[in-house]
């Protein structure tokens, strides 16, 4: 992506090999902030931590991770020591899929379009005919096609059935889970409450991004990361290898090995 009249990747190595940077997610848009890797640990904790966000990059992330955390091992016992930082980075977010892949295995600068609106807008924007396609990711798709995303797509989902929208799911062919059947199979991760008592804003008097408390120290918050959207509610699923139905059979048609 650009960013001014610099383009940017999401995550890179630097020319030392001991190295990795990523763009701090939970900065965004106000600040752009690096943020930088440099052992197995520093990549479980920008997944932890949501530094780094979306199913492929956390994916990325980890196989980074595995590299760090071979670069500084011992050399006597680096086997050990890698098979334990995979199994660390295995655990940072469950429902990723990308992420166990990875670990087995090993915005508007950029002059796109766009309209911000607040998430429960999007049903009343379908209504009145605002809407021509819903497109979402997906953190793990089943090999029946369900989807687990991020908690609000399923709503997305039944809103755009109601009105006759057709609803498209992006995804690598890293995010389908061939081994699992349904989406209630999957293990829902629910994520600290401070998500949703605290928000980062931007400070127009000192003109610095602030942590700011919305919520009182009393509320007890619950804070599910991601829903399910069963295949039913999916038009398509967009991959690398194009579209497909959103079923075993569709699914299979593009990845039958």
């Amino acid at each position: 992506m650009r960013i001014g009249e610099t383009h940017y990747r999401t995550i890179w190595m630097e020319e030392d090999p001991g190295i990795v940077r990523v763009i701090d997610q939970r900065k965004l848009p106000f600040e752009l902030k690096v943020v930088m890797l440099k052992s197995g640990e520093d990549a479980f904790n920008a997944i932890t931590e949501m530094i780094v966000r979306g199913a492929p990059l956390i994916g990325v992330t980890a196989a980074y991770g595995i590299y760090l955390a071979g670069l500084n091992s011992d050399p006597e016992h680096w086997c050990e020591e890698v098979r334990f930082a995979g199994e660390k980075l295995r655990s940072s977010r469950p429902t990723a899929v990308n992420l166990t892949y990875a670990v087995d295995v090993m915005l508007g600068q950029h002059g796109v379009p766009h309209t911000v609106i607040v998430d429960n807008a999007g049903g009343h924007l379908m209504q009145i005919g605002e809407v021509d396609l819903v497109l979402v990711g997906s953190d793990r798709t089943t090999r029946t096609g369900d989807v687990v995303n991020k908690i609000g797509t399923y709503l997305k989902a039944l809103s755009a059935r109601d009105n006759g929208i057709p609803f498209y799911v992006a995804l690598p062919y890293t995010s389908i889970d061939f081994n699992m059947n349904a989406g209630s199979e999957t293990v829902i991760e629910n994520r600290t409450g401070a998500e949703v008592a605290f928000v980062e804003g931007w400070n127009e008097k000192n003109l610095q991004p602030e942590h700011i408390r919305i919520l009182p120290e009393s509320s007890n918050v619950a804070n599910p990361g991601f829903d399910i959207t069963p295949a039913r509610l999916v038009t398509g699923l967009i991959t690398e290898r194009g579209i497909c139905n959103a079923s075993e059979e569709g699914i299979r048609s593009l990845f039958g090995e």
